[in-house]
């Protein structure tokens, strides 16, 4: 079936998301104030919408993809937001990486307007939004999830309810504690592994299957030791998710001490000039940050 689905947010993680929807034949309308990345999704097929509030009319179903709570908010509830164009009960299906406080205080507000809201953020980042298979953790009622699933299975193949609204956001943040600790983990055993001399690259086939083992390992240690520095994600997003936990861990008086020195890490990289850089510069932590190495 072929759904009418609105897209605000055409970011990296946006992006991928709505070329894989357009993709699979939804009809698809995409809003971002960044017009080049709204044509990059419209070359796949989809629709350019000349605001949130015009895409979300042409839709049934709306998902944002945004970096922070405040941008969701005017996305949502600003001159020309989503909330202008939606039809009554309109599901709003938000993607981005925030605060569970802030999303439940957001799906409110949507519910006040007879608006509703799931939060649905992801793992596994824009190679594995393009192939349709995103670890999904959703928050909201029984129903609002399950509609949501119409949507999301287009992108996903792990879709979990955790429970109601906010409960992906924290789950998301749990995910962001282990993400960036075996970051950390795998480029200090990269750093290793060249100090003593050993083939970075045949490490994570040695130990392909072992308790050592996970996809971070098998994608990135070899991009560690060839300093790959592809982007597919941003060192200071972590920071945000990184930041974001440890709030969470002061409210629940939940002890992460790995997790501050974590933190500490990407702060600095960030401070460097590195924040807009993919996690795979995480190894010139180990060189000494450098300002000027990107310049």
């Amino acid at each position: 079936m072929t759904l009418n689905i609105a897209l605000i947010g055409a970011g990296a993680m946006g992006g991928a998301i709505g070329t894989r929807l357009a993709q699979t034949g939804q009809n698809l309308a995409v809003f971002d104030l960044d017009q080049d990345k709204v044509a990059e999704i419209v070359a796949h097929g989809a629709k350019a919408a000349g605001s949130a509030a015009q895409a979300a009319n042409m839709s049934d179903y709306v998902i944002t993809s945004l970096n922070a709570p405040q941008i969701v908010d005017i996305a949502v509830f600003g001159k020309g937001g989503v909330a202008e164009g939606a039809k009554p009960g309109m599901l709003i299906i938000d993607m981005s990486s925030i605060d569970p406080e802030a999303t439940k205080e957001l799906a409110a507000k949507a519910a006040e307007k007879g608006l509703r809201w799931v939060d649905s953020p992801l793992s596994g980042g824009a190679p594995k939004a393009l192939t349709g298979e995103l670890t999904l953790m959703a928050g909201g009622t029984d129903q609002d999830v399950q509609d949501a699933y119409e949507v999301l299975q287009y992108v996903a193949t792990n879709y979990t309810h955790m429970g109601p609204v906010g409960a992906g956001q924290t789950t998301k943040l749990i995910n962001q504690v282990l993400c960036g600790l075996n970051f950390m983990a795998v480029a200090e055993a990269t750093q290793l592994a060249l100090d003593a001399g050993v083939d970075a690259a045949k490490v994570p086939v040695a130990l392909k299957g072992g308790r050592a083992d996970s996809a971070i390992l098998q994608e990135y240690m070899p991009r560690f030791a060839t300093k790959d520095y592809r982007r597919t994600g941003r060192i200071d997003n972590m920071v945000k998710d990184l930041n974001g936990a440890q709030d969470l861990a002061r409210h629940t008086h939940t002890s992460m001490p790995l997790t501050a020195l974590c933190a500490e890490i990407h702060r600095m990289l960030t401070s460097a000039g590195l924040g807009g850089e993919d996690q795979a510069a995480l190894m010139e932590y180990f060189n000494g940050p450098n300002k000027e190495f990107f310049k």
